[in-house]
């Protein structure tokens, strides 16, 4: 059965107990100009609906019909629990961006701190703070220049070894072994194969667990997260020991990576962060480091299997950039400069299929948005489609369009892959570099056909085909 619906049999008859908790949390009494909307069942909500559209391949659905029916700038429903106002449009991803740790601060589902139990001795938002505090200096494009020519290397070895020689393969599950392993290495320094597979199975059971109802059952998406994250927090302190060793012994420097400078950085209050503590954010970084990198590169593959004028395009480009080389010389920052049409193509693909659907935040005071009273202490969500695909933003939005993206662009907040304001993604040059050495690589070897033509696209929490995209390779 799945484990949404166990969840919904095995705990209805407690639901009607939770009432008068709910009820008291919603500030329905104090509020009555709360936003349009219902919040569904008690505790759980509108939860069920909101997660079933993703896995039925329509995470969209939720947020229009909703849009429609109640507003199309913010709606009220119940969410992981939690009553939740849905700001919609432009003009609601504007007002949430410029007013973080304003009238709002980071907020992510009890889940989260649950799988990563160093977070609970703050709060996962604390815990984000000081990580985006840390991490500019590492991701900022001219400290990443330094890393173009490795993730071409370990590209070259990726299609190598996975790639070449075969007729069929599967995108997905290849996607995210590139960009997991371009993740170790940038990361912890690891770019032995053997040594990256040891984190790849727990890790993809971590990814689809995080974001799920928290049933805490054998067997439950979360259950196997909570597993998973354990076996990968092993492996990581024995990482942490030796490399502590390492910089002790001048076997490592302190800028070799992140996992280097998180050893030799203090708090506020001159402290070194514990082991633990860590341990946690590299587990948060490789996973914002692959997963949704490894689905967008999926569904560039995907494209360009269905638009034969727009891979065309791209292979131009990139050959253009291959004939410059020299045998054997590496991808550098002057070639990534000339992708301006892939990554036009890529930002296309985010905008259709964007690897990650929206994010959520907490009201830290009362305040009112539309007309509407937001209470203190109710969570909001910014979803991307309520812009990516939106007419009045994109027009012919189900067309696909590289074009959209020449010149300056798309209006402000309505192409919002990577979030906005203060907490836009800090990875997002970092993804921009790991994307475009892929299609470098990919499209100068092979052109291709889809093995499954009408595959179907679930959501569950990032969006991928349903049986990982097959593909027949046609090399050059």
């Amino acid at each position: 059965m799945d484990p949404i619906l166990l969840f919904f049999a095995t705990f209805f008859p407690l639901l009607s107990l939770a009432f008068l908790i709910f009820y008291k949390k919603s500030n329905y009494a104090s509020n009555p100009n709360l936003p349009p909307g219902r919040m569904g069942l008690p505790y759980i909500g509108e939860s069920i609906e909101y997660l079933l559209t993703g896995r039925r391949g329509h995470p969209e659905k939720f947020l229009k019909d909703r849009m429609a029916k109640y507003s199309s700038q913010v709606f009220k429903t119940s969410i992981f629990g939690e009553p939740m106002a849905v700001v919609c449009g432009a003009v609601g991803n504007k007002f949430l961006f410029s007013n973080e740790n304003k009238l709002v601060t980071s907020w992510w589902p009890d889940s989260v701190n649950k799988i990563f139990p160093s977070s609970t001795q703050t709060s996962s938002k604390e815990e984000s703070i000081k990580m985006r505090k840390m991490l500019p200096n590492f991701l900022k494009p001219e400290a990443l220049q330094r890393y173009i020519g490795m993730m071409d290397m370990i590209a070259q070895r990726h299609f190598e070894a996975s790639w070449e020689g075969k007729q069929e393969i599967t995108v997905f599950p290849l996607a995210k072994r590139y960009t997991f392993w371009v993740a170790c290495k940038v990361f912890l320094s690891i770019e032995d194969p053997v040594h990256v597979s040891k984190f790849a199975d727990p890790f993809n059971a971590l990814a689809a667990g995080i974001i799920a109802v928290p049933i805490d059952l054998p067997g439950t998406p979360f259950r196997r997260a909570i597993n998973a994250a354990e076996t990968i927090r092993k492996e990581l302190m024995a990482i942490i020991k030796q490399r502590k060793m390492d910089l002790a012994e001048n076997k490592a420097t302190p800028n070799q990576d992140i996992l280097s400078h998180m050893l030799l950085a203090t708090d506020e209050k001159g402290q070194f962060l514990n082991e633990l503590n860590i341990a946690d954010r590299i587990l948060g970084l490789l996973i914002g480091g692959h997963d949704t990198a490894s689905a967008t590169i999926t569904f560039i593959v995907k494209y360009l299997a269905e638009l034969p004028n727009i891979y065309s395009e791209v292979y131009k480009e990139q050959m253009e950039i291959s004939r410059s080389k020299k045998e054997g010389e590496m991808l550098n920052w002057e070639d990534i400069q000339k992708m301006k049409y892939s990554w036009n193509v890529a930002c296309e693909v985010m905008r259709l299929a964007p690897p990650l659907q929206g994010a959520f935040r907490e009201a830290i005071t009362d305040f009112t948005f539309a007309g509407f009273s937001i209470p203190k202490g109710w969570k909001l969500h910014w979803n991307v489609n309520s812009t990516h695909k939106n007419p009045e933003c994109f027009p012919e939005p189900e067309k696909f369009e590289p074009a959209r993206f020449e010149g300056s662009g798309p209006a402000p907040y309505t192409f919002v892959p990577f979030g906005g304001g203060p907490r836009m993604c800090p990875g997002k040059e970092y993804a921009r570099l790991e994307i475009l050495v892929f299609m470098h690589n990919v499209i100068k070897r092979f052109n291709w056909e889809k093995l499954i033509p009408d595959e179907m696209i679930i959501v569950d929490p990032l969006p991928m085909p349903a049986k990982g995209l097959p593909v027949r390779l046609l090399p050059h």
